[in-house]
């Protein structure tokens, strides 16, 4: 049984706790061994033999192979192990999760120089819900 803790609760994003970090222990060894020279040349040559050899679920394979990160990270990846697939890709940091955004490299970069994204009406889900239903009203 999964236990909600209060941080379920912040919207667009998932904490990286114990259920995720068993969720994704075999995504983040994948992503470890691409720090070996070798293991880059094998992945490149043939990405879906490669991950066939490693213990992950469908979903997870399919979300790499998409280079979705944010499907990476909800089935239980660490940013910074995740990095090593994009640093393999020859991607800086900030094209992969500019990726995650949806917007453009300058877009995401400008947002950050300014301060980030907007906090405001980003309480937590259930605020958020109770906030639409009372502007229906």
């Amino acid at each position: 049984m999964t236990v909600l803790h209060d941080y379920h609760d912040i919207p667009g994003t998932t904490v990286f706790d114990g259920v995720q970090c068993r969720r994704g222990y075999h995504l983040n060894q994948f992503c470890v061994s691409l720090m070996g020279p070798a293991n880059r040349e094998r992945f490149k040559a043939d990405e879906k033999a490669f991950l066939d050899e490693w213990p992950l679920t469908e979903a997870q394979k399919t979300a790499v192979l998409k280079r979705d990160y944010n499907g990476m990270i909800a089935e239980g990846g660490n940013i910074y192990f995740l990095a090593k697939i994009g640093a393999t890709d020859s991607k800086s940091f900030v094209q992969i999760v500019s990726t995650m955004t949806g917007m453009t490299v300058p877009d995401y970069t400008a947002m950050m120089v300014g301060g980030g994204r907007s906090t405001q009406r980003q309480l937590s889900k259930r605020q958020n819900a109770l906030a639409a239903d009372e502007s229906e009203r």
